[in-house]
């Protein structure tokens, strides 16, 4: 019969490493602020994190709000006007907020979840083989999945074995690099042809690539940093298990 444990730190299934983690909350809600959906994949609520990354494409799109944004930062604000659809950009406004206050709950409410599981200090599985993956507990470096998702995002995911995410990221920068003409824009400008570099470019879509790129970057580093963690808890549980009955002593 299977033991009930009742705050577990971490569980490995077939689709990564989900875990309890200590976030700043502020730096929680400051990546939903940037990307809606972003916040919550730090906490590791991978679903809502998609349906929310959905969302910011699609209704953002169907609002233009991205145009509306470039004509403001240009001083044309009575262009942003013309070129907004209120009738998606209303919805698009309190959607936004809300997710930004609920990454900011959720994280204050793990961290206290996070302390508890860890004043309970309950084994932590380091190995599940199932039939189609084998997932693990190794130690990396932060420093390699942080420029694995710099050269592409996704990378980085994969590097720490959330092959869901890394694909689905992936997917999502072939995207923006298609319908933002990044790479046709980027091979211009190479053979000296600035104009047309800039002029190629469709600033909708280019403008979703920055903060894509910059959290990939961050969740791969912050992900090995915490899966280190996490392997250093599961080693000292072992250890003492194993060796706490032991009379062999290092120093007298």
């Amino acid at each position: 019969m299977a033991i009930h444990v009742r705050r577990p730190l971490a569980n490995i299934n077939m689709f990564g490493i989900t875990h309890l983690k200590q976030q700043n909350p502020y730096m929680v809600a400051c990546w939903s602020a940037i990307f809606p959906g972003f916040g919550h994949y730090l906490l590791n609520q991978y679903i809502r994190a998609t349906l929310l990354t959905l969302f910011e494409v699609v209704i953002n799109t169907l609002a233009r709000i991205n145009e509306a944004m470039i004509y403001s930062f240009c001083g044309k604000f009575e262009l942003a006007k013309l070129v907004l659809e209120p009738k998606w950009a209303f919805g698009y406004l309190a959607i936004y907020l809300i997710a930004i206050a609920d990454s900011f709950r959720s994280a204050l409410y793990q961290n206290k979840l996070w302390h508890l599981a860890r004043a309970d200090n309950k084994p932590i599985i380091s190995l599940k083989i199932s039939t189609s993956e084998i997932q693990y507990l190794e130690k990396k470096s932060p420093i390699t999945g942080a420029i694995y998702s710099f050269f592409f995002p996704g990378l980085g995911q994969l590097y720490n074995h959330r092959f869901g995410l890394g694909f689905y990221a992936m997917f999502w920068w072939w995207v923006y690099l298609s319908l933002s003409r990044m790479h046709e824009s980027f091979l211009s400008l190479l053979h000296g042809r600035l104009y047309d570099s800039i002029s190629m470019l469709h600033p909708h879509w280019l403008l979703f690539m920055p903060s894509v790129m910059g959290g990939s970057i961050y969740h791969a580093y912050r992900t090995t940093v915490e899966h280190n963690q996490l392997f250093r808890i599961e080693q000292r549980q072992h250890l003492s298990a194993r060796y706490q009955n032991s009379k062999i002593r290092i120093f007298s």
